[in-house]
């Protein structure tokens, strides 16, 4: 009938409706997860709980380790609230860093006065007191820690119930065509509730990211004006923070590395910044960029990805993707250095850097 009902009773008609319900933390079933205290870290209502519940806090437990993990964790830090940070993997977030970026960030959190980090650790159960609030909980490997709160971030899930109820097609998300149009004529979906029948290769059907849902946007608003577009994922692209490293990805990092696959990787003194640059080892061309520490311009990245630009045309231009060569330290030569010890040639890193050879690069 190409109407939405609201809760209570009123009907909307629509020509066109547009299905942005997001995702939900994902709980598995564990003891005492009902109890007052436990949540997940997604919504503004999420945010509104913390809020309210932090003063009451005085040791916190943190389970997941990805970046709404991570995230939750610097929010109690910045609060002087201890917390409790378990990680089930050997290595922080090692299903999508490499080991070097990995070990980076576990030395970065360890760093943090007042976050215990737990590698390897799982929780078992939750414990209520005789109100029903959390008072502890308890790992796999038997521990009990004495807590008030206990932050899910275990990852999300497509809240897709919506869709459902009305029939639309679903698979582990809204299962939708390349104009991002659902199973039901004239209704699409877009974001964290998607799930893309047809993918790009080295890329997912679901990616519950900003940027993906930013760019579902912008294209979703051409096909409903009437000038239809196809979404296209493109070279992938995500960003974040681990306290203070900023962390970039452009393209294919890949973990683990396959074998057609190569690396060239670079790490400060510091221990607190790097640089690692993938790259087909057979022709050379330019798959990937991580960037830890240091600012790189997407626009360049995605040019020699785009371009399949021969690993030692990227080194000797690489200052052009610096993003603050004003303002802070580069680090190309480094990196370039390390290659030429590596495979013996002789790079040289051109002086052109910065928005002059960001012009040059994209011929401004």
């Amino acid at each position: 009938k190409k109407t939405v009902t609201l809760a209570r009773g009123a009907t909307i008609a629509y020509d066109k409706l547009v299905l942005a319900t997001g995702s939900r933390p994902a709980f598995y079933g564990w003891e005492g997860q009902d109890a007052k205290g436990v949540q997940g870290l997604y919504s503004a209502q999420d945010l509104q709980s913390l809020e309210a519940l932090s003063p009451k806090i005085k040791h916190a437990v943190v389970v997941g380790g990805g970046l709404i993990g991570i995230e939750l964790a610097e929010m109690f830090h910045s609060r002087h609230i201890p917390c409790t940070f378990l990680v089930r993997e050997t290595s922080f977030w090692d299903l999508v860093l490499p080991f070097e970026e990995s070990q980076l960030v576990n030395r970065q959190i360890q760093r943090q006065a007042g976050i215990d980090l737990r590698l390897n650790s799982e929780l078992k159960e939750i414990l209520k007191d005789a109100c029903g609030n959390v008072r502890g909980i308890i790992t796999q490997s038997g521990e009990e820690i004495v807590c008030q709160f206990v932050g899910i971030c275990t990852g999300v899930v497509p809240n897709k119930s919506l869709a459902q109820q009305a029939g639309i097609e679903t698979n582990r998300g809204i299962l939708v065509d390349e104009f991002l149009e659902t199973s039901a004529q004239n209704v699409f979906a877009i974001g964290d509730c998607v799930e893309l029948r047809h993918h790009a290769a080295h890329r997912k059907s679901i990616e519950a990211v900003w940027y993906t849902g930013k760019l579902m946007g912008s294209v979703l608003a051409q096909t409903l004006t009437d000038t239809p577009q196809a979404y296209v994922q493109g070279i992938w692209f995500n960003s974040a923070k681990f306290f203070d490293v900023e962390y970039q990805i452009y393209g294919e990092v890949p973990v683990p590395m396959p074998p057609n696959y190569a690396s060239i990787y670079w790490e400060h003194a510091s221990g607190n910044k790097s640089l690692r640059l993938v790259y087909d080892a057979s022709s050379g061309a330019i798959k990937g960029f991580n960037v830890m520490g240091i600012r790189y311009r997407q626009v360049a990245c995605q040019q020699w990805i785009s371009t399949q630009t021969h690993i030692e045309k990227v080194l000797e231009d690489l200052g052009a993707a610096n993003f603050d060569p004003e303002f802070f330290s580069e680090y190309e030569a480094d990196l370039v250095r390390k290659y030429n010890q590596i495979s013996g040639k002789n790079i040289v890193l051109k002086k052109k850097r910065g928005l002059q050879g960001l012009r040059e690069l994209l011929g401004v």
